[in-house]
């Protein structure tokens, strides 16, 4: 395993324990649970709902994110959209089904009537489809992937929906010491190991815009927000009139 001083000025990836963890496991329930208060401290849920708002031209009817976990950051960011996004199908994709009854009936108060599909993500974009949805969303689930993974995926992704936004770790020194103090609240050994991991698997610079088709069309931006986020967004022509990025 790399040191947390070790250069990064390119990608490192490497397993995350919580990929590999049974889903009951004792210690995968505690870094799910760590997560939530990692996705505040980056202010993910500001972030996202900030690039929803300013990209998506009018309320979607249809929504699909991808590795959604167990369900907790996207309801906080429909939480956000309570008065203003209502009759929303939301498709959540991911490797285990996480989503609770409970975490359902939240959605569903709401007005958001949620899907899952359980499998892997490649398996599930190799079926033909048609563009289906109006936005997909991604937090913290590109930087899982190889850059020749991301040129297969985002291959797809270029028919499925006018819009496409990704908040991911940000590939910097900063980040990479502060994973060492996340321990101060009480984050467990996993949690531990991926904060640190996902990050020297990161993204800078325009790494992700040079993987999307090049012969798409559609207007990619990306940047680092904060010292923890590095945000990027995908836009079909359809949906130029509003195309900036927020939180600078």
């Amino acid at each position: 395993m790399p040191e947390v001083t070790k250069d990064i000025d390119r990608r490192w990836i490497e397993p995350e324990l919580l990929d590999i963890l049974p889903p009951d496991d004792p210690r995968a329930i505690g870094s799910r649970r760590d997560l939530i208060w990692i996705n505040a401290l980056m202010f993910q849920r500001a972030i996202m709902s900030g690039l929803l708002k300013a990209n998506v031209r009018k309320r979607p009817a249809r929504i699909l994110e991808l590795g959604a976990g167990d369900g907790a950051f996207m309801l906080s960011v429909a939480r956000r959209f309570a008065r203003s996004w209502t009759d929303v199908d939301l498709v959540m994709l991911d490797q285990v089904n996480l989503i609770s009854d409970k975490r359902r009936a939240d959605f569903a108060a709401l007005g958001w009537r949620v899907e899952t599909v359980t499998g892997d993500v490649f398996d599930w974009i190799a079926r033909p489809r048609a563009r289906a949805y109006d936005v997909v969303s991604a937090n913290l689930f590109l930087h899982h992937f190889s850059d020749a993974e991301l040129k297969v995926l985002f291959a797809a992704l270029r028919w499925l929906a006018p819009v496409f936004i990704a908040t991911e770790p940000s590939r910097n020194a900063i980040a990479l010491k502060m994973c060492s103090l996340l321990r101060v609240i009480g984050v467990n050994e996993v949690t531990m190991h991926d904060a640190a991991a996902s990050v020297r698997a990161g993204f800078a610079g325009n790494e992700l815009s040079s993987l999307w088709p090049s012969d798409s069309g559609q207007q990619c931006e990306e940047r680092r927000i904060g010292p923890f986020t590095h945000a990027f967004r995908v836009i079909s022509k359809e949906a130029f009139p509003r195309c900036t990025m927020p939180l600078s």
